[in-house]
């Protein structure tokens, strides 16, 4: 008994042995499926993200595509990655449908370039300056005289030379006659009469043969209109005479740099008085030099930065890096407040220069920031578009505000400041009590937490214009000062170098500073620069657009009516004048 009582206890301590081994491999193998169901469940998460976030661009791109105009990008990268965007988008939705494991990578965005067409060169130049007395263009006749001379001494004849112009309806050839004068001798019979031509009137471009006229039409049709170069040559030769790209290319440098004096004068006065400056920047492609074996490089990025000094004065600047840096120096020594997009270059600016050789140590407080209510509209607004209850939501706060705002366009600032404290500040202090409550609630990365986070981090600059019914609420209108570039860019494509690119700013700031004060941009650079060779360097604020019609009364009408002439400077504006004007 004793041993078949063994054998039973020896049977079932193998058997429970065994049925422990089966379950410890259970419990592994469950382990080990619970482990991968955790990976799986992961993974199709980060799918569904991807996913959603791919919807979300998508219909981002399709509405900005094909339905809202004024929220598009002008990039044509948009246009090109629809259809990649899209793919991916069907892509990752098979993933979720069959529940594997692992995301689709990007395809690839590049394209192979093209090859650049080559322009044939012509076989020889033309030397020598152009004789225009047999042209077809109608003629203008500028005499000039002697005023010292002139009823004193004998004419004998004239000297004559041709320049090319430009009027209203087409080109015009300009015969410059200087008159030659005999002058007597004296009673000694040995000496001749002397023979003296009238002095030529001072010239921007000296050996140029180009008039203001033509050199006006020339940079509004480029830097305002946006017309090319080589389009402009094409309208001139159909128009009677020809003009070739290099020669406006070379003439439009020379005279931005220097109507640039003005510029820098007005700039000057608006760092000292201006009381706020709104500002935006937008790219542009830069051609830099060949390679020493010929080879050309590929284009580099500049950066325009727009300046709105109140209602006085627009200035554009270039600068070949968007750095903090050059934000820092572009507003050294400026107190008052600044309106921007609350893009990270200007954090340092807010903050106060930092101590470095680059810039001088900060001799009072830095400048006060402004925020763009467009900005925070913007972020909720392509939330909505994606169908997010939040975004929604958020837009219409901003919406509120824009219509409580738009109410008040018309007071005087005094005035407006009462009533914003009266009807926008609870607006405001509703909305942010409403970003932070939903801004502190964890959610993934997306466009609600974009549009929560920016709001919720510019608070502060977004009330700012609360202060002073003098500042606004967006800083749209720099915004659509820099659309000059922006669209003209499509047709331009590059900037020669960065001397050029700063020329032409010279150029953008007083033709858009002429829109703001209702000048006709052609007018004013004809008489400018006719003006300028004979204005005192101390006194080139007086050209500027904001004071040119004070000091074109002051000047000569008839003097300025000649396509061509002297010019006779006044002495400065009394401070009885300027009180008048």
């Amino acid at each position: 008994m004793s041993g078949a009582l063994r054998t039973t206890t020896e049977s079932q301590e193998r058997r429970f042995e065994k049925l422990q081994a089966k379950l410890e491999a259970a419990e592994s193998a469950n382990a080990r499926l619970t482990e991968e169901l955790e990976q799986t469940r992961q993974s199709q998460e980060r799918i569904r993200r991807a996913y959603m976030n791919a919807l979300e661009q998508l219909q981002l791109l399709r509405r900005r595509l094909f339905v809202a105009k004024a929220e598009r990008f002008d990039t044509p990268e948009e246009q090109l990655s629809f259809e990649q965007l899209a793919q991916k988008a069907k892509d990752l939705e098979a993933q979720l449908e069959s529940g594997e494991a692992g995301a689709s990578t990007g395809s690839d965005d590049g394209a192979p370039d093209g090859k650049r067409k080559k322009r044939k060169k012509s076989n020889r130049k033309p030397t020598g300056r152009r004789d225009l007395a047999d042209s077809s263009l109608p003629q203008v006749d500028v005499e000039i005289t002697d005023p010292e001379l002139e009823g004193v001494a004998e004419r004998i004849g004239v000297e004559v030379s041709w320049m090319l112009g430009y009027e209203r309806g087409g080109q015009r050839r300009i015969r410059v006659s200087r008159v030659v004068y005999k002058l007597p001798g004296t009673d000694e019979p040995a000496e001749s009469p002397r023979i003296v031509t009238a002095p030529a009137p001072l010239k921007l471009l000296r050996r140029s043969f180009l008039a203001p006229s033509l050199v006006a039409y020339i940079l509004v049709a480029k830097y305002m209109m946006g017309t090319p170069f080589y389009r402009l040559e094409q309208l001139l030769e159909l128009q009677g005479e020809s003009l070739d790209r290099g020669t406006m290319c070379r003439v439009a440098e020379d005279v931005g740099a220097t109507l640039g004096a003005i510029v820098l004068a007005a700039r000057d006065e608006a760092m000292a008085t201006a009381f706020c400056l709104s500002t935006d920047a937008t790219g542009v492609a830069i051609q830099p030099e060949p390679l020493p074996d010929g080879r050309r490089q590929p284009c580099r990025k500049g950066h325009f930065f727009v300046i709105l000094a109140d209602c006085d004065h627009v200035f554009f600047e270039y600068q070949p890096r968007h750095t903090s840096v050059a934000v820092c120096e572009m507003f050294k020594g400026f107190r008052g407040y600044i309106q921007a997009d609350a893009h990270a270059v200007y954090d340092a600016l807010f903050r106060g220069p930092p101590q470095s050789t680059l810039l001088e140590e900060a001799t009072g407080p830095p400048p006060t920031e402004v925020g763009c209510w467009s900005h925070c509209r913007r972020n909720f607004w392509d939330a909505a578009v994606c169908k997010h209850q939040l975004g929604i939501e958020g837009l219409r706060w901003c919406d509120a505000v824009f219509a409580a705002e738009a109410k008040l366009a018309k007071l005087p600032p005094s005035r407006r400041k009462v009533e914003r404290d009266r009807t926008v500040r609870p607006l405001l202090e509703a909305f942010f009590a409403w970003v932070e409550e939903q801004h502190a609630l964890p959610r993934p990365r997306g466009l609600v937490s974009k549009a929560l986070g920016y709001a919720f981090r510019q608070q502060a600059p977004l009330c700012r214009f609360l202060e002073d019914g003098r500042l606004k609420i967006t800083n749209n209108h720099s915004e659509r000062a820099i659309r000059a570039i922006a669209t003209g860019r499509n047709s331009w494509l590059f900037f020669g170098s960065d001397d050029h690119a700063e020329a032409a700013a010279n150029l953008f700031s007083l033709m858009a500073s002429c829109k703001l004060h209702g000048l006709d941009p052609e007018a004013y650079l004809r008489d400018v620069i006719r003006v300028m060779p004979y204005w005192p360097r101390d006194r080139y604020l007086e050209l500027c657009p904001k004071y040119w019609l004070r000091t074109r009364s002051r000047l000569d009408t008839a003097e300025l009516d000649r396509p061509i002439g002297f010019i006779t400077v006044p002495p400065p504006a009394t401070e009885q004048q300027r009180a008048a004007d």
